[in-house]
């Protein structure tokens, strides 16, 4: 059968079509669009008119899509920025109304659930303790997982558009603010440090958007030829650490003059990497992988699953 999944996120959101059956499935079609449904609104627990008309626009164009592939089933999640504002419910009440799709809000714990599921399938943890990390408009998403299992999530309701509109004032952004938001980071992330005292992970592993966009900037810049298909994107620790120590020097068009940039990304990434600089030095991770599945993976890969246990329990 096919089926579609789309994820409505804080900044982006997505379309991923694919064939499963039992025993295997296809990707199909993937499309994302920067709806950017938090900006101006998610400090303040509203979404904007503008982006509520952005929000409808891209479901409307999903829902052509979806209609064009004959799709038999659709799973459709929103996460921080609907699940927290007052007028999210509305929004969810009237894209039913106007495209038929459904839209389950999730818990930021059930989106870190699906986020481990994805990665779990794009990489081989290993032995070793891992630190999975999601970093989205509205929410951040904490795992410590090894092969065998996750031993501890957390979602963490400060993501890279609520770290922009609260810190990211100046441009190039100021030493000031990054030293206000490591101090930020060191109030708000105290689980997360807790948690990483008792498991001791040693490679941070990315998903989503800022770590594609990274991944993105360090093959163009070495004529790194990326699989389509592929799981895991090529990285490193020190690859990170070139490319952020250049990019807190750089305005907006100086940043989306990087080749590997895209627009969608170009005014969260600066936060986004003070605030990964701030986790590898705090938790002394040594390795930084990019996983290519995060959260709709983790979504089709539940499909898979319950398909293949209806298969089996016959």
């Amino acid at each position: 059968m096919k089926v579609a999944v789309i994820d409505l996120g804080t900044n982006t959101f997505h379309l991923l079509i694919a064939r499963v059956d039992r025993d295997s499935h296809e990707m199909l079609h993937r499309e994302r669009k920067a709806v950017k449904i938090g900006e101006k609104g998610i400090n303040k627990g509203e979404i904007t008119k503008e982006a509520w008309g952005r929000a409808l626009k891209a479901l409307h164009e999903f829902k052509e899509m979806i209609d064009a592939n004959d799709i038999d089933q659709v799973f459709a999640t929103a996460t921080s920025a609907i699940r927290n504002a007052n007028n999210g419910q509305a929004l969810v009440d009237e894209i039913k109304s106007q495209t038929g799709i459904e839209i389950e809000v999730i818990s930021g714990m059930r989106e870190a659930e699906l986020i481990h599921h994805g990665a779990s399938k794009a990489l081989d943890f290993g032995e070793e303790k891992n630190l999975i990390m999601d970093i989205g408009g509205g929410s951040i998403e904490f795992i410590i997982a090894d092969n065998q299992k996750a031993h501890w999530m957390q979602s963490f309701e400060v993501g890279g558009q609520r770290l922009v509109e609260m810190f990211h004032k100046t441009d190039p952004i100021s030493t000031d603010e990054i030293e206000k938001l490591n101090a930020f980071f060191d109030k708000e992330l105290q689980p997360l440090v807790e948690a990483c005292k008792e498991f001791r992970p040693t490679t941070l592993i990315g998903c989503s958007g800022t770590f594609d966009t990274l991944s993105d900037i360090y093959c163009e810049e070495n004529d790194i030829e990326r699989q389509s298909d592929a799981t895991e994107y090529p990285f490193g620790k020190n690859v990170f650490k070139k490319i952020y120590e250049d990019l807190i020097t750089k305005n907006r068009e100086q940043r989306l003059a990087i080749p590997g940039m895209i627009e969608m990304r170009v005014d969260m990434i600066v936060v986004a990497c003070v605030l990964i600089d701030h986790i590898v030095e705090k938790i002394a991770l040594t390795n930084i992988r990019i996983s290519a599945y995060a959260l709709k993976e983790g979504i089709l890969y539940n499909v898979l699953d319950q398909l293949q246990e209806g298969n089996s329990s016959h």
